[in-house]
């Protein structure tokens, strides 16, 4: 039986990801955990060739929408997870994330993934996102923030562990996209 083409790794699809801490722990509220979670970011993007949109890191999760050139979104967040939980793990007290087997524990075992089919559904996320930590009580303007795309998005000055790619797709994905929606013999939704 073939794939389902929700299934299928497919180049060109924005993804939009959401990633829990265990047990909702507020681990994000510390500059040095954002920081070693943006650079696990950073050298996601570098060896699984992506483009990022827009993200922003809550005290207790994160969200991004990101295009990987293979369209192979559960490798690329299951990397991002596990390489920052090592970098997590190091920076916690000793234990903090020690479940009763001795196993560390920084995200929750699954995470959320909604493939982008239309511009409206793209909007609405980039913005859900943006507005996120304004939502959360966090900041009086998203432009405030510090742990969010906003400025980069929107071309403001920002640091550069914060920016974001100002070109969301590659030249050749909507040939790609074709060819494995056509492997999977469905189309596109409308």
């Amino acid at each position: 039986m073939a794939k389902k083409w929700t299934n299928e790794n497919l180049p060109g699809v924005l993804h939009y990801v959401t990633g829990n801490v265990d047990k909702r722990r507020r681990i994000f509220k510390s500059d040095t955990n954002c920081i070693a979670f943006l650079e696990e970011l950073r050298a996601v993007r570098q060896r699984h060739e992506s483009k990022l949109i827009c993200f922003v890191i809550m005290p207790e999760h994160f969200h991004l929408v990101t295009n990987p050139r293979d369209g192979d979104i559960q490798t690329w967040v299951g990397e991002l997870k596990s390489f920052s939980a090592k970098s997590l793990v190091q920076l916690a007290p000793p234990k903090f994330f020690q479940k009763q087997n001795g196993d560390n524990q920084v995200w929750q075992e699954s995470f959320k993934t909604l493939r982008l089919w239309s511009g409206w559904m793209i909007w609405q996320k980039i913005n859900y996102i943006h507005a996120n930590p304004l939502r959360a009580g966090l900041v009086k303007s998203s432009a405030d923030y510090r742990w969010s795309s906003f400025k980069s998005f929107y071309n403001q000055p920002c640091e550069e562990l914060l920016t974001v790619d100002q070109d969301w797709w590659y030249e050749d994905d909507p040939q790609k996209l074709k060819e494995a929606l056509k492997r999977a013999g469905a189309s596109p939704p409308s």
